[in-house]
């Protein structure tokens, strides 16, 4: 075997333990019937699973298949449809959790792996490179999905929710989607976020943030830019679209705008934007820091509503 293929061949080795596939059956006429499948991945030795929201939304039950073959009936904890993510949780004994890694350290070009059960085919593995770090996805249903990385590793219906881990084994995020009629164009929810949001829903249930209703993209600012302003961020978010009748658009926010910082602290990441875009921030005035046409420099005032 050669040695990039070891290197393929021991990631997976650490990870695939971790990784479920999760039947759903819903209830039609009062019996319950095939309501589609997907995947997940156990983080916790007592069973906690991530996968995504639309996998296990409406479920009336989940059946959990393990590597070994032993299914176990699982239960949803919560969810949150916004970022499409769910965490549920299995019992009977002392599993082997996935290890989460560290989503800010990726980077373009680098390769990753997905495990997930492609079609009905369990414990499939494809890999590739990371093709854009920091996407906002706009979902077939609608939900608009922030902290995204975009890859050319090969997906398909029955992979949503499996792991998309580094070639040290560690998860870096959460399989979520294609788009059809694309080639090579796959999409995850980065684990930083996810890990955000599974607190979340592991605590209360639900997650209540702010909106600004903003498309981004995750940038590197030019270094003339950094000079000019004497900027200590060397990344930026850029403003790619604004949500008709959103915060944003009635806010002096223009698309192509590139958001620097929030309430005066630096923004480098979607995930970042996240964190400080908590519930604490709904119906309160924020002052984004922008840079317009890589020329102004300014601040703009946004009211959050919650999401």
């Amino acid at each position: 075997m050669d040695n990039f293929s070891k290197l393929i061949y021991n990631a997976v080795n650490k990870a695939k333990n971790a990784v479920i596939k999760i039947d759903v059956q819903k209830k039609k006429d009062g019996k319950l019937q095939p309501g589609g499948s997907g995947s997940g991945f156990i983080f916790s030795s007592d069973g906690l699973f991530l996968t995504n929201s639309h996998v296990i939304h409406g479920a009336d039950k989940l059946t959990v298949t393990l590597l070994d073959g032993t299914r176990e009936e699982g239960f949803v904890v919560g969810e949150d449809p916004d970022a499409d993510l769910a965490v549920g949780k299995i019992y009977g004994g002392n599993f082997t959790p996935a290890t989460l890694g560290d989503s800010s350290k990726l980077n373009i070009g680098q390769w990753v792996i997905a495990i997930g059960n492609p079609l009905g085919y369990q414990h499939s593995v494809t890999a590739g490179v990371v093709s854009a770090l920091g996407r906002s996805l706009r979902t077939q249903s609608g939900r608009l999905i922030d902290s995204v990385i975009q890859s050319d590793a090969a997906l398909n219906p029955g992979n949503s929710g499996g792991p998309m881990i580094d070639t040290s084994g560690e998860v870096v995020g959460v399989n979520t989607a294609i788009i059809a009629r694309a080639q090579g164009l796959s999409f995850s929810i980065d684990i930083d976020l996810a890990k955000d949001i599974a607190g979340q829903l592991i605590r209360n249930g639900k997650v209540e943030k702010a909106f600004l209703g903003v498309l981004i993209q995750e940038i590197d600012l030019h270094p003339r830019l950094i000079n000019f302003y004497k900027l200590e961020s060397t990344r930026g978010l850029m403003v790619t679209k604004i949500e008709k009748d959103s915060p944003a658009f009635r806010a002096d926010l223009l698309e192509g705008d590139i958001i620097l910082q929030l309430d005066g602290e630096d923004i480098t990441s979607s995930t970042d934007l996240f964190r400080k875009l908590s519930h604490e921030k709904v119906d309160k005035q924020v002052k984004l820091t922008i840079v317009r046409n890589y020329r102004t420099l300014k601040e703009v005032e946004v009211l959050p509503l919650k999401r």
